[in-house]
């Protein structure tokens, strides 16, 4: 396709000089649209700061065909008129009355307003130039980066105006171009849409029964010739084609008439696959159960193997202790027996005086280091009934030790979860307890630490109040001096049946899957000596009592 004549005419007519164009700016009337603001004054960008005397008292903009009043103040004659127009109008620089008559065009401001140097409009487009506010539309005629609309009626599009010529000789779609076969000129759409194809006496074609088998292309001139000619051989081709149609039709039939006869026994087949799904899921249900219930003793057994250990070594020295006490409680009987004697057999001389006296004093050093034994055991009972004693104030702090193997065996699927030992609410109060995943659990699976809270099935179940509400909160315990533990906490949901009362040895367990992010917990300070501290708070403030 090539490019009209009158193409390269609209481009130059766009392209003319301002004398060409249209007159200047002096020959035509500053009420032209486009160059005056519609309301208020001069918005253009001005290359040096305008002085306040050319500023509106109202709109405080470079003042548009100025007006000054009979007290000296200068407004844009939109501004002025919009005052007139209230009632008992006042300047709002002196609230001074203004009178309509006594208001005059300022035409030497005016003058001196228009002289004013100011940025090119089209500067956001790329347009450096500066002129005189006076200048502008003169400029806006012939600025290459003024936008313009296409000169092609039906063509919407805008354009900065050295743009143009590529526009409309390459991408506007109203552009007149020739047809190839019969060189009539016409828009680039009609002959995108095929409008004038159809028509071209010139154009090649092929024929529409080109689906059925005819093979023929010509002019549109020779199609019209071909069409009538040949229309007792494309009627037997349509009949060709149709039998071959329906003979593919029957056979269709046949392949599905054959699969319908074996659907009865495969839809017999899916009830009986989906009832040993159902069975197959009801048992991994069973068997998971089982799992949490063995872990969960595994997890306890350990802990209390750990705990047993510690013990054991705070009551070796119990135990020698114990022995010495006895030791010298034998002891002790022991002179008592032979002061007795002595007593009851003394004689008065001077040497059993003596010997009586030492063991008198042997005896007291006695008595005083079994009081300081005795005050030790009681310090050592003391501390072992702490050990022996749980939490029931709704805090738990849980020491997991040997955390590498730990993680080791719950990457491998060993044991994936442990579980914390049981703390209470009070005494009478909600039994609960904490399962960790250290290789993440569902989302937070081998990115993050997963920590739950796990509502557990207690004594005194009857006499609380359920679901459980307490506010909960879930710690990671930083072992470093700065103490940046980190932590979440959650409001029970009372839909959930993770705080339903219990009917099982205990709930599911809710919390935090991405609870804190394996590289934060293993290259921080949480870790110290292979150990971890994870606290567990329940707010008990606004708990009743049982």
């Amino acid at each position: 396709m090539s490019a009209g004549r009158n193409v390269e005419q609209q481009i130059a007519l766009l392209q003319r000089p301002p004398s060409l164009a249209m007159p200047s700016m002096a020959q035509r009337s500053r009420h032209e649209p486009g160059f005056l603001p519609v309301h208020g004054g001069f918005r253009d960008r001005f290359v040096t700061t305008p002085e306040a005397k050319y500023c509106c008292e109202s709109c405080r903009l470079v003042l548009c065909n100025p007006r000054q009043t009979e007290c000296g103040h200068r407004f844009c004659e939109s501004c002025i008129t919009d005052l007139l127009s209230k009632p008992n109008p006042v300047c709002p620089a002196d609230v001074e009355p203004l009178f309509e008559d006594k208001i005059f065009r300022d035409v030497c401001c005016n003058r001196e307003i228009m002289a004013l140097k100011v940025y090119c409009r089209s500067e956001k487009n790329g347009c450096k130039e500066q002129m005189s506010l006076q200048q502008v539309m003169d400029h806006l005629e012939v600025c290459p980066y003024f936008e313009v609309p296409c000169p092609l009626g039906k063509c919407k599009e805008k354009m900065i105006r050295k743009d143009m010529s590529e526009h409309l000789s390459r991408k506007c779609k109203h552009r007149e171009i020739t047809c190839e076969f019969c060189n009539h000129k016409m828009a680039l759409t009609e002959l995108q849409l095929s409008i004038h194809q159809h028509d071209c006496p010139k154009a090649q074609v092929t024929c529409s029964f080109i689906r059925y088998g005819c093979s023929f292309k010509g002019l549109n001139q020779e199609m019209r010739e071909h069409e009538s000619s040949f229309a007792s051989e494309h009627l037997r081709m349509m009949v060709v084609r149709n039998t071959t149609l329906e003979a593919k039709v029957e056979d269709v039939k046949s392949e599905l008439m054959e699969r319908y006869k074996v659907l009865p026994s495969l839809s017999s087949r899916l009830g009986e696959v989906e009832t040993q799904n159902e069975e197959m899921r009801e048992k991994i249900r069973q068997l998971e159960q089982k799992v949490v219930s063995v872990q969960m003793l595994m997890s306890t057994h350990s802990e209390k193997l750990l705990e047993v250990e510690m013990e054991l070594r705070e009551l070796r020295p119990l135990r020698a202790m114990r022995e010495e006490v006895e030791a010298l409680r034998a002891s002790v009987e022991s002179m008592r027996s032979v002061v007795a004697s002595l007593d009851s057999g003394r004689v008065g001389s001077s040497p059993g005086s003596h010997t009586l006296g030492s063991l008198e004093q042997q005896l007291s050093r006695h008595d005083d280091t079994m009081s300081v034994h005795d005050i030790r055991l009681a310090e050592m009972d003391l501390k072992l009934q702490v050990l022996e004693t749980a939490s029931f104030n709704g805090t738990l702090i849980w020491k997991i030790r040997d955390y590498k193997r730990r993680k080791l065996e719950a990457v491998a699927s060993k044991a994936l979860s442990l579980y914390s030992q049981p703390f209470y609410t009070g005494y009478f109060g909600y039994k609960m307890c904490a399962r960790i995943y250290l290789n993440g659990d569902g989302m937070g699976k081998g990115t993050h630490l997963s920590l739950f809270f796990v509502v557990m099935r207690g004594e005194y179940d009857a006499l609380l109040p359920w679901p459980f509400k307490q506010k909960v909160t879930l710690m990671l315990m930083d072992q470093g001096p700065a103490r940046k533990h980190l932590g979440d906490a959650f409001k029970p949901d009372p839909n959930s049946s993770s705080f339903r009362r219990p009917n099982v040895e205990m709930n599911i367990a809710s919390g935090c899957p991405l609870f804190v992010a394996q590289t934060v917990l293993e290259n921080g300070t949480y870790i110290k000596d292979d150990t971890i501290f994870i606290k567990v708070t329940v707010d008990t403030s606004d708990l009743p009592d049982p």
